[in-house]
């Protein structure tokens, strides 16, 4: 038997520290637009609906339970998802104010650590440029929301107009596919799909058109408007563009719209399936953290609206999921509130790449990995009143992880406090009950300190964009409840 020399021992010990060293990890970010929490299968939002790729993403990873936007429109929700700050600190308030020029994303610091980045799909910030942004060597977009079915000259690949040639779901994993497969396997990439759906006008595929014909929704017990005390800008609404009696100035029927919506939302699923055989061919699954996330909810008749905007919990909670078997138990359900300002820090905590921007979220990682971390007992809800839409106020909201308060700005109106634990559905209006009047004082105590902290105490304004939404139902004797052919709870 050969003796090892001391020396032969230290260089074969330095060789299993290099073997144990982990190489940089691949991130794969997903963004849904208008996707409610509840809308997936294995939590029965409507028990009809199937989402097997995102039940596999669950039962394989973290179902992220708590997870939320800080403002739900889209153009804020992505440059607080990008720059880790709130709406006010990054200056995209809504979705026609043009990109600070100078706007850092985190997608730079990864190319500087030696990532190869992509972007693939709805960037819809700035207005309705498609022009290819910092951060990304590989770019897929579109103007504005784009459209389902092809279009000429509908996207920009890296600065080029090119025809947009099949459904866009597809079409952009299609792209981000065969980016991811054009590297070699020891290049670390981040990858940002983007989709369109599941935005209105909903056109689902060819293949998945009317799959869930015949099936009922299940309206939500909010929708009746039988609240107590609610603010009178949200009775109002009802009878508007976002109100169930006047739905996009329509006679819209709530249950061929949900059935779009469902069938629309099957292409992203599909995709999420492609992405994770694509992994697994390429023997990534392991190391690559998919991260799957909604844009902002959507309301569909809960308080009697539609649409977004609002800090109720279904204008504001998000569906999240992450997969990553190396680091992630299966069936792992994260309880704690996450927001989409933490999206940013996690992935650069992941990834190992300092983080060289201030901040407003924190990572989500540790709870990832079933580790204690500390953690936030509240944050910080905005939304800046819209001219172009101005049936909802500008809202400031606390959310704990048992209160809500919200507070209404500009308008002679109730504010709100909700007990979420006794009233998921929000519908027993506290503000002016005396036994919740230090809960209230403290609340907003602790908002305005947020506001404060982060530099917030400024109000946007800017030039009238685009015509005002502010059209009723000329005879409200005739509004369509909703439609004039639902059952439901009025």
């Amino acid at each position: 038997m050969v003796q090892s020399s001391p020396t032969r021992r230290a260089f074969l010990g330095s060789v299993a520290v290099l073997a144990q060293t982990p190489k940089k990890r691949n991130v794969i970010f997903i963004l849904v637009d208008d996707h409610r929490f509840d809308a997936m299968g294995f939590l029965k939002g409507q028990k009809w609906l199937k989402t097997p790729n995102m039940d596999r993403l669950a039962r394989d990873g973290a179902h992220l339970k708590n997870a939320f936007v800080t403002t739900a429109l889209c153009s804020p929700s992505r440059a607080s998802i990008l720059t880790g700050r709130y709406a006010h600190a990054h200056k995209i308030v809504d979705n026609n104010t043009a990109i600070p020029k100078g706007t850092p994303f985190f997608p730079q610091q990864l190319q500087r650590a030696g990532y190869k980045t992509a972007f693939f799909g709805k960037w819809h910030m700035g207005g309705e440029s498609d022009a290819p942004q910092p951060g990304f060597h590989r770019w897929v977009s579109f103007r504005g929301q784009g459209t389902y079915l092809p279009s000429p000259n509908g996207l920009n690949v890296d600065g080029k107009k090119v025809p947009q040639k099949g459904y866009i779901t597809d079409e952009l994993t299609d792209y981000a596919l065969d980016w991811i497969n054009s590297l070699p396997k020891s290049q670390p990439y981040f990858a940002y799909i983007s989709h369109k759906a599941v935005h209105a006008d909903f056109v689902p595929a060819e293949r998945h058109k009317g799959m869930y014909k015949g099936q009922t929704f299940e309206p939500p017990a909010s929708m009746s408007g039988n609240a107590k005390d609610r603010p009178m800008w949200v009775a109002n609404q009802r009878n508007s563009w976002h109100g169930v009696e006047y739905p996009y100035h329509s006679s819209l029927n709530v249950t061929e719209y949900y059935q779009l919506y469902a069938e629309t939302l099957m292409a992203v699923d599909e995709s999420i399936g492609r992405v994770l055989e694509t992994l697994e061919k390429r023997g990534e699954l392991d190391s690559t953290l998919v991260i799957y996330m909604g844009d902002n909810g959507f309301a569909f008749g809960e308080h009697g609206l539609i649409d977004k905007r609002t800090a109720y919990e279904e204008s504001m909670r998000v569906p999240m999921l992450a997969h990553c078997p190396s680091i992630v138990k299966p069936g792992t359900v994260v309880n704690e509130a996450i927001a989409n300002l933490d999206v940013m820090p996690s992935v650069l905590e992941f990834t190992g790449t300092r983080n060289a921007e201030k901040v407003d979220g924190r990572s989500f990682l540790p709870l990832l990995e079933g580790r204690k971390a500390a953690w936030r007992d509240s944050f910080l809800y905005e939304y800046y009143w819209e001219r172009n839409f101005p049936q909802t106020p500008t809202v400031h909201a606390l959310r704990g992880d048992r209160f809500k308060y919200i507070r209404y700005h500009g308008i002679w109106d109730l504010d709100e406090l909700y007990d979420l634990q006794a009233d998921p559905m929000e519908m027993n209006n506290l503000i002016n009950d005396p036994a919740h009047a230090t809960t209230v004082a403290n609340m907003n105590k602790r908002l305005f300190e947020i506001l404060e902290q982060t530099g917030g105490m400024s109000m946007p304004l800017w030039p009238d964009r685009g015509r005002q939404s502010n059209k009723r139902h000329p005879d409200r004797s005739k509004a369509v409840p909703f439609p004039e052919s639902f059952n439901g709870p009025r």
